[in-house]
């Protein structure tokens, strides 16, 4: 199970979608692709996976473009994974044949499956709960700032962006202020 890109970019194409069509007016293909970085041609494959999982229409026509098919109170976040990407979540448990299975020698991975059938249903479960309506109105926590952990004894930055990299010999110390050029290496500068 993964999110590709394409899953993404379809979840924010549909998202502009119930966006700007709020009213009901149809969403031209070129509006969506522009206001999401993406080829017209490219917008429009994502679109026409949506509009056959029945979560947009297309109108046709001079002031045509794409609409929700239904309310996005009622379009779920795995509704619109499920149509861009139906091997999100695999359903089978064992790549094996039915006749194999007796015999077969991934019984361990066999045995993992439940761990990963049971994962799968709590990722579904957590899509399933977030419809595009919450999406669309930011609904959905965000943290104020992410902690990263920092490895004891590296250097500290004290408020520069600017980040050195040190490229020298093995077994030098970099944090010195020139080992790399004591060493015959180079500084690069980075930011």
């Amino acid at each position: 199970m993964h999110l590709l890109a394409r899953e993404e970019a379809g979840l924010r194409c549909l998202a502009q979608v119930a966006l700007a069509g709020a009213s009901g007016t149809p969403v031209p293909i070129a509006r969506i692709a522009r206001a999401e970085g993406l080829s017209d041609v490219y917008a429009a494959k994502l679109m026409r996976q949506l509009r056959l999982a029945g979560l947009v229409e297309s109108v046709r026509g001079v002031n045509g473009g794409y609409r929700l098919g239904r309310p996005a109170e009622t379009i779920s976040v795995w509704d619109a994974i499920r149509a861009l990407d139906e091997s999100f979540l695999p359903t089978s448990d064992c790549d094996c044949q039915p006749e194999d299975r007796i015999d077969c020698r991934r019984t361990t991975a066999c045995a993992v499956a439940s761990l990963w059938r049971r994962l799968g249903d709590r990722i579904r479960d957590s899509l399933e709960s977030v419809s595009l309506a919450a999406l669309c109105e930011g609904a959905l926590e965000r943290p104020e700032r992410v902690e990263l952990p920092v490895l004891a004894g590296a250097p500290e930055i004290a408020g520069t962006p600017e980040v050195v990299e040190t490229v020298g010999a093995p077994g030098v110390d970099p944090t010195g202020p020139s080992a790399a050029q004591a060493a015959g290496g180079t500084e690069r500068r980075i930011g």
